[in-house]
């Protein structure tokens, strides 16, 4: 069963994607927020698998709550967002969320969107994926260094990478590379070492980013 707590302002919003999520089996709703501020406190006490974030709310908005959550070893974010904010969409990267889907997305993509993350995965809507990597480009860094920090990468690191892009979490990539996962996690901490990244979503943008994967068509 996945444990989510939703976080947004408006109640309608809420009510809706709850709607969505109860419809399935797997999927509990176990609490709601309608302020960033209240995250940690409401993870505390009802301790869900995965946190859906609204990026815009009026008192602490979903950038900073996931920025406050992740600090606190909070469990991974799926940040909900509108579509043309390529500002917002970084900096909730820079944050650590590992999701992000559009509020306009169908119920089949929330639902696709909150198993992926929550089994470990990283989940990035097609849509947007145009902006982050447009942000991710005008930031310093530049794809030079970018392959310089791929260069660095064993074999086994880069296809632990690669898979890891397409949205796979560490047991799946454990199953397509005939490996422990224990080994698995191992392979991505030494390569979030070498990349300069803290989190899967940053290692994914550079990888992107780097021309090592490509989006899907």
């Amino acid at each position: 069963m996945i444990r989510v707590l939703l976080v947004d302002d408006q109640p309608m919003v809420r009510a809706g994607l709850g709607l969505i999520l109860r419809s399935q089996p797997d999927i509990q709703v176990v609490g709601e927020c309608g302020d960033g501020g209240g995250v940690v406190h409401t993870v505390s006490e009802c301790t869900p698998d995965l946190v859906c974030m609204d990026v815009q709310m009026p008192i602490v908005d979903g950038v900073e709550a996931t920025r406050r959550l992740r600090a606190a070893d909070g469990p991974p974010v799926c940040i909900l967002t509108t579509f043309g904010d390529e500002e917002v969409l970084w900096s909730a990267v820079d944050a650590g969320a590992a999701g992000f889907e559009l509020k306009s997305a169908t119920p089949e993509n929330l639902i696709e969107a909150v198993r992926t993350v929550a089994s470990g995965g990283t989940w990035i809507d097609g849509t947007l994926l145009g902006p982050i990597l447009d942000s991710y480009r005008q930031s310093a860094r530049s794809r030079t260094l970018h392959r310089k920090r791929l260069d660095a990468l064993t074999d086994r690191e880069l296809d632990v990478l690669r898979l890891m892009a397409r949205g796979a979490c560490n047991r799946e990539i454990a199953e397509q590379l005939f490996l422990a996962e224990t080994t698995i996690k191992t392979h991505v901490s030494s390569l979030f070492n070498k990349l300069g990244t803290r989190d899967r979503a940053a290692a994914i943008v550079l990888a992107y980013d780097a021309g090592l994967v490509r989006p899907r068509r």
